[in-house]
């Protein structure tokens, strides 16, 4: 029994000894604000499958699974770290309330500093999976560096230096990069091709994530109002902001239903994901249930964005519009 007690106790004090790391870890993961990732990582999956069927010409010879691997760390690894510049610079203004869903420093989760190191790496890891991508891609350094350092330097504008969030430019900034810019870029390293084409792609999913953005700015309007910075939701109201939301949410589903008359029945498949549209709206217009609106349309643009994939996936190639 001696013996026994013996080998046990190894295990148990590592098993405890791990707790910690654990939990640091988990806290990490938790700063990076993975819920929201997905509004990077589907505009990256759709310019990778518009490329692909791109590519399916040559029966997707010329489509890259080492390229497509390395686009999504590259474009999800500068995501994170400017979440984390958001949250550092959020902080420091005195602009986090006790509705804020970000809760990583004034919980004290983690150290502003370990929010400062943690960004800076995501940052350097980004740059890395760059360099990789540049060695790769059939794409011109150039074209691939104007695009990833315009998107770099937006995430980390968007609060940090000029910081357009405060000065109601934010949304602007968030349309742009998670959309046309993220397309782009994951076609581009594919095919080594600029393709305007992919800026129509990307609307669908650039309104639907600025409609997360909105949401969080209109349920945040006065606590933000008090911190003295301006947002779009603070200069046209709340009512005007419950439309402007019902227009960002529905907008993507009337092209849709274009699309799939027009061009191929795959694209009716992001109708699924209507009845939810329809419940978050409704929330979004209860003062009592707002606060949970943020995620839940975090949520709807993951399950619309991958049907959306899908349904380009799908498609044939030749009834696909403005992909020759």
């Amino acid at each position: 029994m001696g013996s026994r007690n013996t080998n046990n106790m190894p295990k148990e004090n590592l098993t405890e000894a791990d707790q910690p790391k654990l939990m640091k870890l988990s806290s990490y993961l938790l700063a990076l604000r993975p819920w929201s990732l997905s509004a990077s990582l589907i505009p990256s999956l759709l310019g990778s499958a518009i490329a692909y069927k791109f590519s399916s010409a040559t029966g997707g010879s010329d489509f890259s699974w080492l390229t497509f691997l390395l686009t999504l760390f590259t474009v999800v690894s500068v995501h994170g770290a400017g979440n984390l510049v958001n949250t550092y610079f959020d902080f420091v203004k005195g602009i986090d309330g006790r509705k804020s869903d970000d809760r990583t420093l004034i919980d004290h989760i983690v150290s502003k500093d370990e929010v400062v190191s943690l960004g800076a790496i995501l940052y350097a890891a980004g740059c890395v999976g760059f360099i990789l991508l540049v060695a790769i891609s059939p794409a011109k350094m150039e074209h691939l560096a104007l695009v990833y350092f315009g998107g770099l330097s937006s995430s980390f504008l968007y609060t940090g230096g000029i910081g357009f969030k405060y000065i109601a430019l934010g949304d602007v900034l968030i349309l742009v990069i998670f959309g046309p810019v993220s397309v782009l870029f994951a076609f581009m390293s594919q095919t080594g091709r600029i393709e305007w084409a992919t800026v129509y792609y990307a609307i669908p999913l650039a309104l639907n994530t600025e409609a997360i953005l909105h949401s969080n700015n209109t349920r945040d309007l006065e606590s933000d109002k008090g911190a003295g910075i301006v947002t779009l939701a603070i200069v046209i109201g709340h009512t005007a902001s419950r439309v402007l939301y019902a227009c960002l949410v529905f907008t993507p589903y009337i092209m849709f239903v274009v699309l799939g008359l027009r061009h191929s029945v795959w694209f009716f498949l992001p109708l699924i994901t209507l009845p939810s549209a329809f419940r978050i709206e409704k929330h979004f217009r209860s003062a009592d249930l707002i606060q949970e609106v943020p995620k839940k349309t975090a949520k709807l643009n993951l399950f619309f964005g991958i049907l959306y994939v899908l349904a380009v996936s799908l498609a044939d190639r030749n009834s696909l519009p403005f992909i020759h």
